[in-house]
């Protein structure tokens, strides 16, 4: 198997943060952080440089208010609002991601990387536990470098210069339904905004260079409903191979939440899937999103 990072862990010589590896293909604790107390600029860059080699990291038992989770965000860049899902009225910065135990579906409950039919999509995501039953409610991730790298040869360069799109309101979702239908019969429990002119379906290069990293990685997600010039139709075999492919086993880790955990990982170079286990709990999470540059 391809090395999870371009750097090693011995190379990144990490002085203010303890970082224990959740699994091999991607995924860390961040321990000795005391986020809502405040960094200074040499943590901050570890945790940045954490960041980028392992693309998913977590701090436990973080006691953060709203405003602490904006301000630790607004350390790696403007907030990206999203384009469908309500904020909260307080803190136009964060979405509430409130499952009741009444309610069925979860939000996120497939592969996908955030805001992927966006022309420049959220190169963060920032999640914050509140409310979690104990448990369930799991989210795995998964590593597209590796997703790129284990392809042959020959699919590598068949994929090379192809684009995918992606669309934010198609009915290539898992209940063949649009976000107003799905809000209509009540498959999707967050509060939706109409979008306006902002654009929801976006062109990406399929094989995509990491702009921190320079690497290679394979990008496509749940939001990809077809590659640019083909029909759907024509798309369909091509992509439920590599879709298949990006979330092997191999290459993915499985985040445990508990109350106070703030998650943070990069949405250039990994997928996620909240896992649906928890019919008749609560489960609260605030998300915030950071700005990212267009692919290329």
């Amino acid at each position: 198997m391809a090395d999870i990072a371009a750097t090693s862990s011995d190379e990144f010589s990490y002085k203010r943060i303890g970082v224990k590896p959740l699994a091999g293909a991607l995924g860390a604790e961040i321990q000795g952080v005391d986020i809502a107390a405040g960094l200074d600029a040499e943590a901050q860059d570890e945790i940045h440089r954490a960041w980028l080699e392992h693309q998913v990291i977590y701090f436990r038992d973080q006691r953060m208010t709203p405003d602490d989770q904006v301000a630790f965000a607004k350390r790696f860049g403007e907030i990206h609002l999203h384009l469908f899902n309500k904020a909260m009225d307080d803190h136009p910065e964060i979405t509430e991601l409130l499952k009741t135990p009444e309610m069925r579906y979860n939000a996120g409950g497939r592969w996908h990387s955030d805001q992927m039919y966006t022309p420049k999509p959220a190169k963060m995501t920032m999640l914050y536990a509140r409310e979690i039953p104990e448990g369930r409610g799991d989210t795995m991730f998964s590593n597209m470098y590796l997703g790129h790298e284990t392809l042959s040869e020959g699919m590598k360069a068949s994929l090379q210069g192809l684009r995918a799109v992606h669309n934010g309101d198609s009915k290539n979702h898992p209940t063949g339904k649009t976000r107003a239908e799905r809000v209509q019969d009540g498959t999707i429990h967050l509060p939706q905004i109409d979008p306006g002119k902002q654009q929801t379906i976006s062109s990406h290069p399929v094989i995509r260079t990491h702009p921190e990293t320079g690497r290679k990685l394979l990008y496509i997600g749940g939001h990809t409903e077809r590659f640019d010039g083909w029909t759907e139709a024509e798309s369909k075999p091509l992509l439920d191979y590599l879709k298949a492919h990006a979330t092997r086993p191999e290459f993915t880790c499985r985040l445990h939440w508990a109350e106070n955990t703030l998650t943070m990982w990069d949405n250039r170079c990994c997928q996620h899937f909240a896992i649906n286990d928890y019919d008749g709990y609560q489960r609260r999470m605030h998300k915030i999103m950071v700005k990212g540059d267009a692919p290329f």
